[in-house]
């Protein structure tokens, strides 16, 4: 467990663990150990002389002050520490999220993220604010009162001393018992912490269907597995618990049999055999707590697994060396990318001469969005390379790859607060009317005209105040203030209305000028304004060429731009 949170942890908490391991130990033995002297206390006071018993009353009474004591201590160094670990955690924890590849965060990764940084972190750092010492304190505290007792009488000691096999036996059994159902309630609880996003953020749809006051079944279904296997989980640890409290009494029962033997025989007198029957009681307490201690242990332990897989999961590599380009042009060199056992990308090459626009079409799931994130370096690619300037994006820094390029995508996510401060993340350090250039470019006045507070206005969670337009105005603003030399559309006018569309049209050719440009577009006004044109189908290259050119073949974007030149000029006409 130790080597556990430090490994998680880092070597640089192993100091301040220890020591505070080694407290713990202590005040357990100490506490074991101020329980000897009730031994000469009740033959005193059980004896012919009561008043014997004076010192040694004040020596047990000393000893238990200062138990107290290194109580105290050791518990505010637990807290201390583990408030310490907890914060240190939580920043090792982000700083790691943010640098793994944002091709990691897949399916099911919010609820598990988001289980493991709430709940799942607290109960892994509990282990040392809470746990720790009362384990401790079970082991070490009923060993050392089976050491006096055996220092007193080694039949009664021996005695004694047989639980300790059976109940670590009990311990191990329990373990494994309960490991296989400690896994599903963790994959119950990923699952349910998933429905619930999913629910609040499913509330547009539900209530447009007339479901609103209906119960969500998906999420009804999670909870009520939740439930089983939290059920399954406490019967699985029921037997431990049953077995240790039975081997615990039985060995009691047994202790007093023979205390009392030996007391009729003549071995040893009746305050003795009381004295040994005190110290087997205080013995079986702790020995009791050991179920509801270990469980929790192993359910701390089970979410210092998980963290450490986590932080086990490599960041894509960093070059040693890292090249920075000269050029911005961007090539893809036999390109192959696998992704969820299937071949997204297969052997794909394609070249964009700096300042020049490339537009990518094709159907649903043809990998348009992947060369995007593999320009990114969202993912490393299976084969080939990927380059911009002629370097290998593998052989960049993060730092440099990203500075060399702008990304909008569809779907835009703003950051709770106002629109400069969203704007501003393209490039922190850009003065107020840098930003105010910016926002102009992309037409984002008239809508800040629009809102009470002006630039002050705050935009909510996700962007959740302004329209999906105005959103896409402040992600064209936000790469605009950028002014990266490579910039990535991905999609960004398919789901705008006819007006929000020309105002980003507008933002769009201000980005796209004098840059050189990959674009992933179904509208055809968009594609009309790339240099060149690639169709894309099953990861493969089918078409490429200039847009009239394409048209003259008549082949596969050709058929395609039959259907979707109509319909766009349908919605125009309706606008």
């Amino acid at each position: 467990m130790i080597r556990m949170l430090l490994r998680v942890l880092g070597p640089e908490y192993a100091p301040a663990l220890r020591r505070t391991v080694i407290l713990m130990t202590v005040t357990a033995a100490a506490e074991g150990l101020s329980y000897a002297l009730l031994v000469p206390v009740l033959r005193a006071l059980l004896g012919d002389t009561p008043a014997d018993a004076g010192p040694w009353l004040a020596a047990f009474g000393t000893a238990v002050a200062g138990y107290a004591v290194l109580r105290y201590v050791s518990d505010l160094s637990g807290m201390r520490v583990g408030t310490t670990m907890l914060r240190g955690m939580y920043h090792r924890l982000g700083g790691h999220l943010a640098r793994l590849p944002v091709g990691w965060y897949g399916a099911g990764r919010v609820g598990e993220v988001s289980v493991m940084a709430g709940q799942g972190l607290l109960q892994a750092m509990s282990i040392m604010a809470h746990l720790l010492a009362p384990f401790i304190a079970a082991l070490v505290t009923p060993l050392t009162i089976v050491a006096v007792m055996l220092a007193f009488d080694w039949r009664l000691g021996l005695a004694a001393l047989a639980a300790a096999p059976v109940v670590a036996a009990i311990q191990v059994r329990t373990a494994r018992s309960t490991a296989a159902a400690d896994a599903e309630r963790h994959e119950r609880d990923k699952e349910a912490a998933g429905r619930v996003v999913e629910f609040l953020q499913a509330q547009p749809v539900l209530r447009a269907g007339g479901r609103a006051g209906e119960r969500f079944e998906l999420l009804d279904g999670s909870l009520r597995e939740l439930q089983r296997a939290s059920r399954r989980t406490v019967l699985a640890t029921l037997p431990g618990a049953v077995g240790l409290t039975f081997t615990v009494q039985a060995v009691f029962t047994g202790v007093l049999v023979l205390g009392a033997h030996l007391a009729l025989g003549g071995g040893i007198g009746a305050a003795e055999v009381l004295t040994i029957l005190v110290l087997a009681a205080r013995c079986a307490d702790p020995l009791l707590s050991l179920s509801d201690i270990g469980g929790k242990l192993r359910s701390a332990r089970a979410e210092l697994d998980r963290l450490d897989t986590v932080l086990r999961t490599e960041p894509l590599p960093e070059p040693r060396e890292p090249v920075r380009p000269v050029r911005h042009d961007l090539e893809f060199a036999s390109v192959t990318f696998r992704h969820g056992g299937r071949t997204v990308i297969d052997d794909l090459s394609v070249s964009v001469p700096q300042g020049q626009r490339l537009a990518v079409v094709g159907p649903s799931g043809a990998g348009k969005s992947t060369l995007l994130q593999l320009l990114a370096r969202f993912h490393d690619v299976d084969a080939g390379a990927v380059r911009v300037g002629g370097v290998d994006v593998r052989a960049m820094s993060t730092e440099v790859l990203m500075a060399q390029i702008a990304v909008v995508f569809q779907d835009v996510y703003l950051f709770d607060g106002t629109i400069e401060e969203n704007i501003r993340l393209g490039r922190p350090d850009a003065s107020g009317a840098e930003v105010r250039a910016a926002a102009s470019a992309a037409r984002l006045e008239e809508v800040i005209g629009r809102l009470p507070g002006g630039w002050a206005a705050n935009v909510g969670e996700g962007g959740a105040l302004l329209s999906g337009g105005e959103r896409q105005r402040v992600s064209i603003a936000r790469a605009l203030l950028k002014d990266a030399p490579v910039v990535l559309l991905d999609e960004v006018t398919s789901a705008l209305d006819p007006v929000n569309e020309a105002a980003v049209h507008d933002g769009i050719e201000r980005l796209m000028a004098g840059r050189t440009v990959v674009m992933v577009a179904h509208r055809m006004r968009t594609v009309r304004r790339a240099d060149r044109v690639v169709f894309l189908d099953g990861g493969r290259i089918v078409e490429e060429g200039g847009h009239d050119e394409l048209l003259r073949r008549g082949g596969r974007y050709a058929g395609f731009w039959e259907i979707s030149a109509p319909a766009e000029a349908d919605r125009a006409a309706s606008a």
